[in-house]
């Protein structure tokens, strides 16, 4: 009994030793910019420097789209091309970017109120 324990301990450490570690917990990454295309699943958005332009995917049903501050929240339709916004994304297993809150901010990059 007592050697079956030692060679399953050993043959966990080996296993452990071999196998590639999990993938890390998804942390939030934030890209500020302007809004280039807008679709019902997709946000593409360009950096303030026009240099870099990255794509978002979007739930269906996503609501997270709020004022800079978080007060305001916003729908989708109100969301148009040539918006300065700030995007919260992180990437899934598969390496996608998904937009998990979108902040719409001003030309100075302040919150934008609803009128």
């Amino acid at each position: 009994m007592k050697r079956k324990f030692l060679l399953f301990v050993l043959s966990l450490a080996v296993a452990s030793w071999l196998l590639p570690a999990a993938p890390a917990a998804a942390v939030d990454k934030i890209w500020t910019g302007y809004v280039v295309h807008v679709s019902t699943n997709n946000v593409k958005v360009v950096n303030t420097d026009a240099t870099q332009t990255l794509s978002f995917l979007i739930l269906p049903k996503f609501n997270k789209l709020f004022s800079a501050d978080g007060k305001t929240t916003y729908q989708m339709t109100n969301l148009q091309r040539n918006m300065l916004v700030k995007v919260y994304y992180d990437q899934g297993l598969l390496g996608q970017r998904h937009a998990n809150q979108i902040y719409i901010l001003n030309a100075e990059g302040m919150a934008l109120h609803r009128s």
